[in-house]
């Protein structure tokens, strides 16, 4: 269909009606609310779609979308397209000083039999986890018997790819603390590429998965003691939001502890959290 496509004709603009169908798929696919202002940001991502499909119209993508056998495939390539991917290594420092100055001395005198289980939703390219594995490797140096398990999960395979590998720009570690930098990072053979990678034992730490957070089955077989989910519900509508964090509260433990991004509340919604500090919510049993 499309070797014939150029760089002038492989992208005719999105009709609304296009941008209609896209905008409902993608609300019911992920839960990304897509306004009308957002149409020209949504037409400009998918346009690397467009040309490695080589295909010329939106309407041309929807029909690959719903009628082709590779339909199904294409969901996952779009998502990726579409998804904002923001993180940085100890974003939100303030939670990172509350887990390990708060929750985790309580939990080392209640339960400190088993494993701490922290889960990372919407985990991007991984800096969340691996800040995490840095922290909770440090308080484990510190309390020997202690033990933990990492889950990290995202909708996008592309980043999760990146999550998997550990691998990151000399300047994304920048906000890493020194001493936790030289025991936790390493860099790379050719140092012109100013590349460095996470150590094995860190990574060996995380579980990276993909899941869909607006998925009815988006509920953990085995509930955490913690779960981080910073700026994520920012991007839904407020029924969306309201959905995800049953889920999340059904995925933790009684008692444990839910992690918001700083513009993020529950203020307003019906649910079994009670506000700690801010953005901070703890389950009640």
């Amino acid at each position: 269909m499309a070797n014939s496509v150029t760089m002038d004709n492989f992208a005719k603009p999105m009709s609304d009606k296009d941008f209609m169908i896209l905008r409902e798929f993608i609300h019911a696919q992920c839960g990304i609310k897509m306004p009308p202002v957002k149409k020209v940001m949504l037409e400009a991502r998918l346009q690397k779609r467009l040309r490695s499909l080589g295909i010329n119209s939106f309407r041309e993508y929807l029909e690959h979308l719903f009628e082709s056998s590779a339909g199904k495939e294409e969901v996952v390539h779009m998502i990726d397209a579409v998804t904002t991917n923001k993180t940085d290594f100890f974003r939100e420092p303030a939670h990172f000083s509350y887990l390990v100055e708060n929750i985790l001395p309580e939990f080392m005198r209640t339960e400190g039999g088993r494993a701490f289980m922290v889960w990372s939703a919407g985990c991007s390219s991984g800096e969340e986890p691996y800040t995490l594995a840095m922290v909770l490797s440090g308080f484990r140096d510190e309390h020997p018997g202690f033990r933990f398990s990492i889950l990290a999960t995202d909708i996008s395979t592309k980043v999760l790819e990146r999550a998997r590998l550990g691998i990151y720009d000399q300047e994304q570690v920048a906000p890493v603390p020194l001493a936790l930098k030289q025991k936790c990072v390493m860099r790379g053979k050719d140092q012109r590429k100013g590349l460095v990678r996470i150590v094995p034992e860190l990574r060996s730490l995380v579980r990276v998965q993909r899941v869909n957070l607006m998925s009815d089955h988006c509920v953990l077989s085995e509930p955490a003691d913690v779960i981080f989910c910073r700026n994520v519900i920012i991007y839904f509508d407020r029924t969306t939001k309201e959905q995800l964090l049953e889920r999340l509260c059904r995925s933790l433990k009684p008692g444990g502890y839910l992690f918001l991004g700083h513009s993020e509340t529950m203020h307003g919604f019906d649910l079994s959290f009670v506000r700690i500090v801010s953005t901070v919510y703890r389950k009640i049993s």
